[in-house]
């Protein structure tokens, strides 16, 4: 399942792949369980803010669940 664009569809606990900052020109991705929502809108173009449960800060790309 792919998204993470709309706020709804984040739940804290959910497993993710987000890109981080740094990874952002090369696209690559990290899996994590979300610790916490950072992004305030409902929506964000690319991708929702969120930190994961080992301090890792990106936006969400992909829902696993």
């Amino acid at each position: 399942m792919t998204g993470g664009q709309n706020r709804t569809q984040i739940k804290t606990g959910q497993t993710v792949s987000i890109v981080l900052k740094k990874d952002q020109r090369t696209g690559v991705l990290t899996k994590g369980v979300i610790k916490n929502v950072l992004t305030k809108s409902s929506f964000h173009p690319h991708g929702i803010k969120v930190r994961l449960e080992n301090g890792l800060v990106g936006r969400v790309k992909v829902i696993h669940g």
